[in-house]
C-alpha cells in the first residue's frame, strides 16, 4: 500500500516538476514587445488599450479606447485563459481584431507575459 502511494506521489511530483511555472518578472521582459502599443502604465500606449486591470474587464469595453467592432462584439470578460489564447493567436480568438500582432509562439512566453499583465495594477 505504501509503495503504491509513493509511486503515485513520485509520478505527480515528476509531472509537476516538468511543467513551466509562470514567471511574471520574465514576463515583464517579454512584455516589451507589447509595450510599443499598450504600455504598462495606467494610460496605455497610443495604439492599444491600457492593460492595467484587464483581468475581469469585458472585452472591448474600455471607454478610453476605440475597439474594432469584432472586439466590441466578443462577448466575454478577460481572464487569464482568454488572455493566453489571445496572446498566442489574436485572430483565432477574435476574428476581425485590429491588433497588428501575430502572437507569441512560445508557451512559456505566453504564460510569463500573461502572469505579468495579470499583476498590473
Amino acid at each position: 500500500m505504501r509503495t503504491g502511494a509513493f509511486a503515485i506521489f513520485a509520478a505527480a511530483t515528476f509531472v509537476a516538476g516538468g511543467a513551466h511555472a509562470a514567471d511574471a518578472a520574465r514576463g515583464e521582459n517579454v512584455f516589451k514587445v507589447c509595450a510599443a502599443c499598450h504600455g504598462a502604465g495606467g494610460a496605455g500606449g497610443d495604439l492599444g488599450p491600457r492593460l492595467v486591470g484587464v483581468i475581469g474587464r469585458k472585452a472591448g469595453a474600455l471607454d478610453t479606447f476605440r475597439y474594432s467592432p469584432a472586439m466590441e462584439r466578443a462577448g466575454f470578460a478577460w481572464d487569464e485563459e482568454k488572455l493566453k489564447l489571445f496572446v498566442r493567436d489574436p485572430r483565432a480568438l477574435v476574428r476581425g481584431t485590429r491588433m497588428p500582432f501575430d502572437g507569441l509562439d512560445s508557451a512559456s512566453d505566453v504564460d510569463d507575459v500573461v502572469a505579468y499583465i495579470a499583476g498590473l495594477r
